[in-house]
């Protein structure tokens, strides 16, 4: 009987521990494997190119993973509203698609071109868009792991000046992006700053340009 319920109390402890575990604490298990620069300046490079304030970045940080948080921004500037109010419509559960069409967003604002012919994890969401004809883009639908991949391979190619294929390579070796920025960032340090840094993505005339709801 006393092993019984020494087993019991262990597994009540146990569950305890998993349900108080915090939005934070739950992003740093994810995020594990990244290390501390690589995170310090993945967000850094964020509020760089995407020119948010600190406090949005940190707001971000403790409630998502590292690799949305380049989603959360790249919305809200083509939506024309606050990056609080996309991260409150994923807090409710929302994927980065609903969230995209809710603002009359078109996914067209996702594709990236590239000279070479993606493979995995990019070649399926390669292949939404070569299926479809370009007239027709707004019918595409990606899944959450295809946003963020494809978000962030602006975002790598356009803050890092780095090459899509290097990071469609990395990715398919289980790399995290704010590492992949990282090792980017350290390379240009050696051999001068890029020379697209601080752009914060394609202008405004891009396809699919948001009518601002939420505000």
């Amino acid at each position: 009987m006393k092993h019984r319920r020494h087993v019991f109390l262990t597994v009540t402890l146990t569950l305890g521990l998993l349900l108080t575990i915090t939005p934070v604490q739950a992003q740093v298990q994810i995020g594990a494997s990244i290390s501390d620069q690589g995170l310090d300046s993945f967000y850094l490079a964020i509020g760089d190119y995407f020119h948010a304030p600190t406090v949005q970045i940190q707001a971000v940080r403790s409630r998502l993973a590292p690799d949305e948080a380049p989603v959360v921004f790249f919305l809200a500037q083509r939506a024309h509203v606050e990056p609080s109010v996309i991260l409150r419509l994923r807090s409710e559960g929302r994927s980065w698609m609903d969230i995209t069409l809710h603002f009359g967003l078109s996914p067209a604002i996702f594709y990236v071109p590239v000279e070479f012919d993606p493979g995995p994890p990019y070649g399926h969401a390669y292949g939404y868009y070569k299926k479809v004809p370009r007239a027709k883009w707004s019918t595409v639908r990606l899944p959450d792991a295809d946003v963020v991949n494809l978000v962030n391979l602006r975002f790598m190619r356009d803050y890092y000046d780095a090459d899509a294929s290097a990071v469609v390579r990395l990715r398919h070796e289980g790399k995290h992006f704010a590492d992949i920025g990282h090792a980017a960032g350290k390379a240009h340090a050696k051999h001068g700053p890029p020379a697209k840094r601080g752009k914060g993505g394609p202008p405004d005339k891009n396809p699919g340009k948001g009518k601002g709801h939420g505000r």
